[in-house]
């Protein structure tokens, strides 16, 4: 399906621990956002009562709120009913977290798609030899993907570099979803495993992950019609 103004796959990470500023970025980019993401740097600064203020002002906004949850299952079943009333559309739980750890996410926000995150787009083949991981992030993509999803997640983060394949072994089964978005003419910043927009879709994104790109622009709202007139 084509994206259009009313299911734009663009997902703006907010990444500003102000509310007014935050507040602004929405007014500018509505047009052409579909979700918005609210982080740590965000929510540590403003907690619940900032990400409610967000969504009385906009109270028709997706929501998608990134705190990457990564503990005991029974502590991540805590954090997830402690936010459960913000009802986020979106609520990312790191996949190397385990199964027992995703299934209590689940369980506690059922309401909530809980988003399992795989290799982060900062990390490459050498820091994952560095690390005792193997040094294929796209096997170990696809395998956290699939345990997650067998366990309760509804969608999963990973780099475009690795959607093709978990789309082969996932199908339908859940939402995809890639940061490491950047114009070709943008700085890739601290993303290492990285496509243009127009890339990530063709290989099989439902959603992209974009943050300075479009925040950081002289003219996000410019900046936000631009990418989404590059994925019509």
């Amino acid at each position: 399906m084509l994206p259009t103004m009313s299911n734009s796959p663009i997902i703006l990470a907010l990444d500003s621990p102000d509310v007014a500023s935050v507040l602004s970025m929405m007014d500018q980019t509505k047009e052409y956002v579909g979700v918005y993401k609210l982080g740590l740097e965000f929510y540590l600064s403003r907690g619940l009562s900032g990400v409610a203020q967000i969504q009385a002002a906009h109270p028709d906004v997706k929501l998608f709120l990134d705190l990457k949850l990564h503990d005991i299952p029974n502590t991540v079943k805590g954090a997830c009913e402690s936010v459960s009333s913000l009802n986020p559309y979106f609520l990312t739980v790191h996949a190397s977290g385990g199964a027992g750890m995703i299934r209590s996410a689940a369980q506690a926000v059922p309401q909530t798609r809980i988003t399992a995150v795989t290799v982060l787009t900062s990390i490459d083949v050498n820091e994952l030899k560095a690390m005792g991981f193997p040094d294929d992030p796209t096997g170990l993509a696809v395998t956290l993907a699939m345990n997650a999803v067998e366990n309760g997640a509804r969608a999963i983060v990973c780099s475009p570099l690795e959607v093709t394949a978990i789309k082969a072994v996932l199908g339908e089964r859940a939402v995809l979803i890639t940061p490491g978005v950047r114009m070709a003419s943008s700085s890739t910043d601290d993303q290492k495993r990285v496509m243009t927009p127009a890339q990530a879709i063709a290989a099989g994104s439902d959603y992209l992950v974009i943050g300075r790109p479009i925040t950081g622009a002289a003219d996000p709202h410019l900046a936000a019609a631009e990418i989404f007139a590059s994925i019509k």
